[in-house]
């Protein structure tokens, strides 16, 4: 016949008794070791500033502005242009501006942008999947980027 103590262990597999649960615990290296690496809070701060200077270096370029506005969709949707995007997308503008256009739309890899000529702002922003079923209006060209 088993003991009690043997079909208590086959019911609850991973219960221990009170005095194992004294035994002191090793400490694993690496595992919520604070001295280990960088803390979540430091990490997150570097990912928000990385943001931060991209949205930054967006408003401070050349010759292209950045509404409000354009600058809230690109951080909601999680759009940032390099230096060499922004190039392409200064270029893109310029040539609409010799063809007369005002008010143009211009269509990058993975974004469009709505932008006006006249003052070289961009109005608003948008990622591919937000270009599905959308119609514009308003505008007076377009330019692939």
């Amino acid at each position: 016949m088993e003991s009690i103590a043997s079909i208590k262990s086959a019911m609850t597999p991973n219960a221990s008794s009170v005095e194992a649960l004294k035994k002191p615990l090793s400490p694993q290296v690496g595992h919520n070791d604070p001295g280990a690496g960088p803390s979540f809070k430091d990490i997150l701060s570097q990912q928000a500033l990385g943001q931060a200077d991209a949205l930054k270096g967006a408003k401070e370029a050349s010759i292209l502005k950045f509404s409000n506005h354009a600058l809230d969709r690109m951080q909601a949707r999680g759009i940032y242009f390099d230096k060499d995007q922004l190039a392409k997308i200064e270029g893109a503008l310029q040539k609409a501006a010799s063809k007369g256009a005002k008010e143009t739309l211009l269509l990058t890899d993975d974004s469009a942008l709505i932008v006006s000529v006249k003052n070289n702002t961009v109005v608003t922003v948008m990622d591919k999947a937000g270009l599905r079923d959308n119609v514009f209006t308003n505008i007076d060209s377009a330019v692939m980027v």
